[in-house]
């Protein structure tokens, strides 16, 4: 039985230790906006923040979150940062299909919370997530969108 924090409420779930944390949120929690990609962490669309840190959900274990606060798409409004890149998302346009999205809210959150104004550069750097679609200018827009209203 392993005790998580996810989106201000404690969870307590029975799972393998080295259960994936995206499965304990998708099929025990019923949180269904972390989406599967790719399974070995590349893409992104498993993006959460752990402990105010985007991480790939795919493969940080459920072991390894227990004691650290989670915070997943359904919750991030909640957020200070969270709320204006939502905002932002909207004003730009960012998505297209929208699958990889939540893990790039996700990603672009983490990234304005360490660096509140990023260059084009740094948001380039910063954001590693996968857009099948290709909205990476959209998505570069949004970020600075948001970072200017910080």
């Amino acid at each position: 039985m392993f005790e998580l924090t996810v989106n201000g409420t404690v969870h307590q779930v029975e799972v393998e230790r080295d259960t994936p944390l995206l499965w304990v949120l998708r099929e025990q929690l019923g949180l269904t906006g972390t989406k599967y990609g790719c399974g070995v962490a590349q893409c992104g669309a498993c993006t959460v923040l752990v402990d105010g840190q985007a991480t790939r959900s795919c493969s940080f274990t459920v072991e390894a979150a227990v004691g650290q606060p989670i915070t997943t798409i359904e919750a991030i409004e909640a957020h200070p940062i969270g709320a204006k890149v939502v905002e932002a998302w909207v004003t730009a346009q960012a998505p297209q299909c929208g699958y990889c999205q939540s893990g790039q809210v996700m990603a672009a959150t983490a990234l304005l919370a360490t660096t509140p104004k990023p260059s084009a550069d740094e948001i380039r750097d910063a954001m590693t997530n996968i857009c099948r679609c290709g909205t990476y200018n959209a998505i570069g827009r949004a970020i600075a969108l948001a970072g200017e209203q910080l």
